[in-house]
């Protein structure tokens, strides 16, 4: 199918961005497009204004800013799952890279673009929530910055508002911590039906620290908070891991549609849980 007509606008800056942005009635991001783009092929949404922000410069690549790495939110998939500096310090998110649609999606596709997506089935939201990821967010009043707690709000509904753009993420650094990205799908490359994020840090056999991510268990992403509670002081063992992760549906409403009911859903969660901790475990 062929989009509706709309007005093209490409920006060099976030500035002239925000300033596209204000001035149409209704307008749209392009930040990748591999969401929108079949959205406006199918004719579900037929925006006024179409603002690319392709060629702000300033938006892409990543750097070290002391006790965190900051990405910015153009950046490509396959961009962040390659640096260095990602696999050093923020290694959970190099992991879920790896497991995100496929190479097309990934070469194309940017950080920031998925994260502002927020389907609560994507493979980055649950990792940038359990890293305790913040969301630096441009706007015609200034900037902000909002923690990932506070930035998914409901299904495909953030933080963000109708004439902010996302320019960068912060994430803590997490260096020297195992992680492991865990997914169910029926078919490859497909969304996961249920997926967990988790980095651990463990010393001298013990989990010193726990961060525990779900993936399409709710509207929006999750922290398994009763898992890393279970966690945390206990040993690195398998039993003491499964026995953690026997908690991973707790407070989770997870979705009932065609891959899949809750229940099963609250099984899952609990399986890829006790794998994706193991794996992490093990470093």
């Amino acid at each position: 199918m062929i989009p509706a007509s709309f007005e093209y606008v490409a920006p060099t800056s976030v500035e002239e961005a925000l300033a596209a942005l204000t001035a149409a009635d209704d307008a749209k991001i392009l930040a990748g497009g591999q969401s929108l783009l079949p959205v406006l092929r199918m004719r579900l949404n037929a925006p006024e204004t179409i603002v690319d922000l392709g060629r702000i410069a300033s938006l892409n690549g990543i750097r070290d800013d002391g006790d965190a790495i900051v990405i910015g939110a153009m950046t490509r998939h396959v961009d962040v799952g390659a640096a260095a500096l990602v696999k050093e310090h923020a290694a959970l998110l190099a992991e879920a890279v790896k497991h995100l649609a496929d190479p097309q999606v990934r070469h194309r596709g940017t950080f920031g673009g998925a994260l502002a997506h927020a389907d609560p089935a994507g493979d980055l939201c649950a990792p940038a929530l359990a890293l305790g990821a913040e969301f630096v967010i441009a706007g015609p009043a200034g900037g902000r910055t909002v923690a990932a707690a506070d930035f998914f709000v409901d299904l495909f509904e953030t933080a963000l508002g109708e004439d902010e753009i996302l320019t960068e993420v912060r994430v803590p650094k997490h260096t020297g911590w195992g992680a492991h990205y865990e997914k169910f799908v029926r078919v490859a490359h497909q969304w996961p039906i249920c997926a967990v994020a988790a980095t651990v840090r463990v010393a001298d056999g013990v989990i010193a620290d726990a961060r525990v991510g779900l993936t399409n268990m709710g509207s929006t992403p999750l922290r398994a908070r009763a898992v890393e509670e279970a966690l945390v002081g206990g040993p690195a063992t398998e039993e003491a891991i499964r026995a953690a992760a026997d908690h991973a549906a707790e407070g989770a409403n997870p979705p009932t549609d065609l891959n899949g009911d809750a229940d099963y859903r609250r099984h899952l969660a609990g399986v890829l849980t006790r794998r994706a901790v193991l794996a992490a475990a093990a470093g």
